[in-house]
Formats: structure tokens, C-alpha cells, sequence
């Protein structure tokens, strides 16, 4: 539970600083790369536990991991000899990590010099329950010019997409608005949900699924990160017609289905589970979409569109 006396709070000025995991994946990052570990160098936050993870990279991303583990005796260096996919990579090096608190570093992304001091001062200043503090990140191109902000100003005060605090499943079933780069996470978290679910192709919306029925989200209202836009990201491929990860956002709505305990939630998940039903049918994967108007009629009434997608995917399947 979240008040589990294992847990690791850095709430008290007398302890220690909490030490901090960051698991930086890789897999042909090379032209990235040097620009994300040093951006880990430049952290000035000190007590840092770093893994760097390969995942089967072809690009001399390896030789370049490995010069900086052989200049910075204190980094753990994992060579994975064949492609897992990042839950299984992150987990493998998350298991052997001693961090209270754990980042995902992709490693085509840069973190900010404040980064890791900010948000575990933000998780100093949270109630106990809060398993996840993140922010907001500057978008940039493959070649690193600025694209924006990920949480911009909508003109009335306010930031589109909105950032959420707090006990956040409705939130994170309705709506994308993490950047999922900016998050720092609690171990107490990660290990009560037994890391990534690896049989999944991605895994930010599962952890914010899973990870929301019980801790609560903080938002820290700073830029901590740079996140890179490119062709070979991993979220450049969602909802493409052959995208590889449908399937798992099918089994993520799935587990929701049987988490979710107030209306609010449930329509939530309706919501989630519309968008999701248009998303297959447009890229005519039609047996997709018969399994989401399946859990559709478990979360609400469908309408006439509803019923008329859900026909004609039947029919086409």
C-alpha cells in the first residue's frame, strides 16, 4: 500500500538525500547520445545512481556507452544482447537499482540542469501518497531546434493540455497530458506494481493506469526537459495504420475496466474507449475495433455511431 513502512521519504531535514536511479535507455540513439549523458553529467543534483541500458542497438550506440561507464566508474553499464523492448530493458536494470526515486530516460531526450533537484524538492514538499511528480518539457526537433512547450499557454490563464494533481485515473483514462519524459517516480510505486508490464509494447499509459488507483500525481509547473520529435521515436509510430501497439492499449483498457470504482471513472474510460474504437477503425484494423466496442458496451450505452462502427468492424474483420 502506499503507507508501506519500506517505503523511502526524504520528507525529514535530518536524513540523508534520497538517492535517485536513472535508467537511461538506448537503443540507436548514437546521434543523441553524448548530448544525453552529458545533459546526466550536468545534473546538479549529485546523488545519482545511473544505468545505462542498451537494448540491442546496431548504430555504435554500445561503443559510446561504453566509453562513458569506462570514464565514470560509479555508472552501471548493461549490454542486452538481443531487442527486449523498453519495459523488459527498464526493468532488468530498475530490479538492480537503489534509487527511492527512479527515472526513464529515453536517451534521444536531454534533462535539464535542475532537473532532478526540482522534482524530488517537489516530492519533499508532497504528502507520502504521491508516486509521481512530472512537469513540463520543451519539444524539439531531431536536429534539436525548438518546437514548443508540452504544456502551452492557452490564453485564459491556464495550460492546454491542462496538467492534473492528485488522484488522477479519471484524468489519465479521458485524456493524454503527461509528458511521460518529465516523470520522477517513486521506488515504493514502481515496486507495489512489480515495474513495467513487459508483456505490453509501451508502457506510460499502463503505469499511469495502474499507478493512479492508489498514489497520487503532483505536478510541478517547471520545464525539466527537452524532448526530441523525430521519425524512429517510439511515439512517432502510435497511430499509424500498422502501429505496433494497439494491442497493448486494448489490455491496458482492459485492466481499467477493473479498476475503476465511480461513475466518474467509468465514463472516463468511455471516453478513452470511443477515441480508441474511431483511432482502429480509421487504420481498418477492424478486429481491434470489435474488441473495443466489446469493452465500450461494459463502460456505457452506445450511441448510434457506436453501434454503426461496431457492425461494420464485425462485418469487416
Amino acid at each position: 500500500m502506499a503507507n508501506s513502512t519500506t517505503d523511502i521519504s526524504p520528507s525529514s531535514p535530518s536524513q540523508a538525500p534520497p538517492l535517485v536511479t536513472i535508467v537511461a535507455l538506448c537503443h540507436n540513439h548514437a546521434p543523441f547520445l553524448r548530448e544525453a549523458l552529458d545533459s546526466v553529467l550536468a545534473q546538479t543534483y549529485p546523488h545519482l545512481d545511473v544505468w545505462l541500458v542498451d537494448d540491442a542497438s546496431t548504430d555504435g550506440s554500445p561503443e559510446i556507452l561504453r566509453e562513458y561507464a569506462a570514464r565514470h566508474s560509479a555508472w552501471h553499464l548493461l549490454l542486452l544482447p538481443e531487442n527486449v523492448g523498453n519495459c523488459r530493458a527498464f526493468n532488468q536494470a530498475f530490479r538492480r537499482s537503489r534509487g527511492a526515486f527512479v527515472i526513464d530516460f529515453a536517451t534521444d531526450d536531454v534533462l535539464l540542469p535542475a532537473r532532478v533537484a526540482q522534482q524530488v524538492q517537489a516530492f519533499q514538499n508532497a504528502p507520502t501518497d504521491v508516486g509521481v511528480v512530472y512537469s513540463n518539457c520543451e519539444l524539439i526537433s531531431e536536429a534539436g531546434e525548438p518546437l514548443g512547450l508540452h504544456h502551452q499557454p492557452d490564453g485564459r490563464g491556464g495550460l492546454r493540455p491542462a496538467p492534473a494533481s492528485g488522484w488522477v485515473l479519471a484524468d489519465v483514462l479521458a485524456r493524454y497530458f503527461i509528458s511521460t519524459p518529465t516523470m520522477l517516480m517513486r521506488r515504493t510505486c514502481l515496486e507495489e506494481l512489480g515495474g513495467y508490464d513487459e508483456t505490453l509494447a509501451y508502457e506510460d499509459f499502463d503505469f499511469w493506469v495502474r499507478a493512479s488507483r492508489d498514489w497520487q500525481f503532483c505536478y510541478l509547473d517547471a520545464v525539466t526537459t527537452r524532448k526530441r520529435k523525430h521519425p524512429r521515436s517510439m511515439s512517432a509510430k502510435a497511430y499509424q495504420r500498422h502501429d505496433p501497439f494497439l494491442a497493448s492499449t486494448i489490455r491496458v483498457c482492459e485492466k481499467a475496466l477493473a479498476l475503476v470504482r465511480t461513475p466518474e471513472e467509468k465514463a472516463a474510460l468511455a471516453v478513452r474507449l470511443r477515441w480508441e474504437l474511431r483511432q482502429a477503425v480509421r487504420r481498418h484494423r477492424y478486429a481491434e475495433a470489435g474488441q473495443l466496442a466489446a469493452l465500450l458496451r461494459q463502460t456505457s450505452r452506445l450511441s448510434v455511431l457506436d453501434r454503426a462502427l461496431a457492425i461494420w468492424s464485425r462485418v469487416l474483420a
